[in-house]
């Protein structure tokens, strides 16, 4: 195959030159990781909800896998003020799917967070968290450039409503994930600590209301208090599950996941751990972490504040999506619904993780004239 040259002056080959190509070396993997342990997982899962195809889960996976390549290759190719652009219309369109579903949409589970769209069901949360760190980092980057401008003040308010409508719908799980990428990108718009306290303890007080009036998330947070309750049956089931793979596979071992639900969404990293081994966890997690560190390093080298929270924000979100379903199957965390990046089944979750990295590759590409000064710094 023929390499590409720096001479190369197609749109292809300035893309491959201005690109962070260490974040595509562990984007790579963690996609074909995705696609191999969910074909392990599938099948038990499908057998668990009794749907006749073994293969349900990852055909449909890989349906939506085209989509979210896509998605991260074509939105790379944006300038970073197309790239605001974008995340700011994701947001408005997903902030409005989400007042729908709270206000019309039937409950499953107790929670109204999707809309169906027929052959799937599409949920709006998903896409709002990259929508919504692209248009907090627009103003906390105004605020920065124009003091007189309310940027934070702004930015603060689209954090309220988004958080509301999460926990209207509710969603305590991404409700926390936002709070906590918030609190972040905070951090790195040189806001003041006494702001980031006072947000952190706003979100102590949630949490303390949460636990007293919604019987679901005090059983969540006694469930870890006290395992080997009734509410831990699934992270007692996972933590088995990842013990009988011992370091390199279960090998001839009878396998565990069988007895484990949603061994292909919330507990997949359980699954791939007893399928592969300790060790292919070791490198999930190792790729995660390079890829986050890697965008973070890169994030500060740009000038710009925009730039440098919305990509440390989107970073920020996939990597605390990453622990927290991972802490969870190993019983570090209390139990919550969240899926393992590109990793666990999903449409919205893969087609929204596949917004955020092309808007993060897109924000990190390096320009040499090619656009307007305006287009390169919004």
């Amino acid at each position: 195959m023929r390499q590409i040259s720096r001479a190369d002056d197609s749109i292809f080959g300035r893309w491959w030159w201005s690109v962070d190509r260490t974040m595509l070396a562990m984007l790579a993997p963690i996609i074909l990781i995705g696609m191999i342990v969910l074909m392990a997982a599938g099948p038990t899962a499908a057998a668990r909800l009794n749907i006749a195809n073994d293969f349900h889960f990852p055909i449909r996976q890989s349906v939506f896998l085209g989509p979210a390549i896509l998605a991260i290759i074509g939105v790379s190719f944006l300038s970073p003020l197309q790239a605001r652009r974008l995340g700011v219309l994701i947001f408005a369109g997903a902030i409005l799917l989400m007042v729908a579903t709270v206000l019309f949409s039937g409950s499953v589970n107790g929670a109204a967070r999707w809309v169906d769209l027929g052959l799937f069901t599409l949920q709006p949360s998903e896409f709002a968290k990259p929508g919504f760190v692209i248009a907090a980092a627009w103003m906390l980057a105004e605020g920065a450039r124009d003091p007189r401008f309310p940027g934070g003040a702004i930015a603060m308010g689209l954090y309220a409503v988004f958080a509301g409508l999460l926990l209207m719908q509710p969603d305590f799980g991404q409700w926390a994930l936002v709070t906590a990428v918030w609190a972040v990108m905070f951090f790195i718009a040189g806001w003041s600590w006494l702001w980031i306290a006072l947000l952190a303890g706003v979100g102590i007080a949630a949490l303390t209301a949460g636990y007293f009036l919604s019987a679901h998330v005090a059983a969540r947070i006694d469930g870890f208090l006290k395992p080997g309750a009734t509410e831990t049956y699934q992270v007692d089931r996972a933590i088995e599950t990842i013990a009988n793979g011992g370091i390199v596979g279960r090998g001839d071992a009878s396998p565990v996941k069988g007895a484990l639900p949603d061994a292909h969404t919330d507990f997949i990293f359980a699954a791939a751990t007893e399928e592969y081994g300790l060790a292919i966890g070791i490198l999930i997690i190792a790729l995660f972490a390079v890829f986050v560190a890697r965008a973070f390093f890169v994030a500060a080298s740009r000038r710009g504040v925009f730039a440098q929270c919305a990509v440390s924000g989107l970073a920020a979100m996939i990597g605390f999506q990453a622990i927290i379903n991972i802490g969870v199957s190993l019983r570090a965390l209390p139990a919550k619904g969240m899926t393992l990046p590109f990793i666990s089944y999903g449409g919205s979750s893969l087609l929204a993780t596949g917004l955020a990295v092309g808007l993060i590759i897109a924000l990190t590409r390096t320009h040499q004239g090619v656009w307007r000064r305006k287009d390169i710094m919004p």
